[in-house]
């Protein structure tokens, strides 16, 4: 039992190290130029990446700046389940994700996708959505990176081949960001 926990540890340290942190830098830019032209971001996964998202809108909006009027302006499309639901019911679940960017997307807007296999049809959707009406698109995924790694502007990929560890770094990764913006924006 103590080595399956002990060579979990390694393997998220290993994968910790893999990390380029100019790759986290380009994304904090991305929120940066964002936050300064008042423009919003929009958050979205599914399952362990949808509580991640979740998470970090929450993070992000409630602790990344403290100043009350320049606030991020940040929207997780994995939190309303009866949207969900009821574009998923009614237009198909790959578009409960671009369904809600039709309603609240502008140009130059930024999307961050959270996909441990990286071509979840519903955030491959919402990617397309985006990229073509001038949204900037930051990923996560894991795994080999699947269809986002090359559709994203950004994406930063976590090598692993199982779904905890991704998720585990996918989480770190946001906790930098908080962090830094914590640090470096008030």
């Amino acid at each position: 039992m103590m080595k399956d926990v002990h060579e979990y540890i390694i393997s998220l340290k290993n994968l910790i190290d893999d990390i380029n942190p100019e790759e986290i830098l380009k994304v904090i830019e991305v929120l940066q130029k964002a936050h300064k032209a008042k423009n919003k971001i929009f958050i979205a996964g599914n399952g362990g990446s949808a509580a991640t998202a979740n998470h970090f809108a929450c993070d992000f909006g409630k602790n990344a700046i403290k100043d009350d009027e320049n606030r991020f302006k940040i929207i997780s499309l994995s939190d309303n389940s009866s949207v969900i639901t009821a574009y998923g019911n009614d237009n198909g679940y790959e578009n409960v994700f671009s369904e809600q960017l039709k309603n609240l997307m502008e140009p130059e807007d930024v999307l961050l996708v959270i996909s441990a296999s990286g071509s979840s049809p519903n955030i491959i959707k919402a990617v397309e959505y985006a990229k073509k009406n001038g949204g900037v698109v930051i990923g996560l995924s894991g795994f080999h990176g699947g269809k986002l790694r090359e559709m994203a502007d950004i994406n930063i990929n976590v090598a692993s081949d199982q779904y905890e560890p991704i998720e585990d770094l996918h989480l770190i990764i946001t906790h930098i960001i908080v962090t830094w913006f914590k640090k470096n924006a008030n």
